[in-house]
């Protein structure tokens, strides 16, 4: 669905909420279908990262699940089921769990953690596709002011 052009005035009069909430939805359903395209979900891409000892698990050691949801909680939506997607990863060899039930990355696993990292540009890109980058960052700065406004925490 389109909307009419608005001027500068009745843009002002719009609720940040709904068009973050729009926004929101949008770039995240653009950024998985992306990922599906490419044969994996993002949150396989966020466990193999968050299990990386190249990423974001620099000591290595493995996590279990409730470490990963943990890990994960600002930006894990409802629907993400870990058990069931490290499950995928590891029948894919991507992944092992030990008897205590910690996950560690494979040496597979991390080949295609960086295969799937190599497609983060282009969906950047294709995201920021005529925004200016001045723009972006005032953007960003306009919500993160508006969070603190809000008593939100950054």
């Amino acid at each position: 669905m389109t909307t009419p052009h608005l001027s500068d005035a009745e843009l002002a009069g719009q609720p940040a909420a709904y068009w973050t909430g729009v926004a929101y939805e949008s770039l995240i359903a653009f950024t998985r279908a992306q990922h599906a395209a490419h044969g994996f979900t993002q949150p396989q891409f966020w466990l193999l990262r968050n299990l990386s000892p190249n990423d974001l698990l620099p000591g290595g050691g493995g996590l279990t699940v409730p470490e990963l949801r943990h890990a994960m909680r600002s930006y894990l939506r409802a629907e993400d089921d870990l058990d069931a997607e490290a499950e995928v990863l590891r029948e894919r060899g991507w992944l092992t769990r030990d008897a205590a039930g910690r996950l560690r990355i494979t040496e597979a696993g991390e080949d295609a953690r960086v295969r799937f990292k190599q497609y983060a540009p282009a969906i950047r890109a294709r995201i920021h596709d005529g925004v200016d980058d001045a723009d972006y960052v005032t953007t960003l700065k306009v919500l993160r002011r508006m969070i603190r406004n809000t008593g939100g925490t950054l």
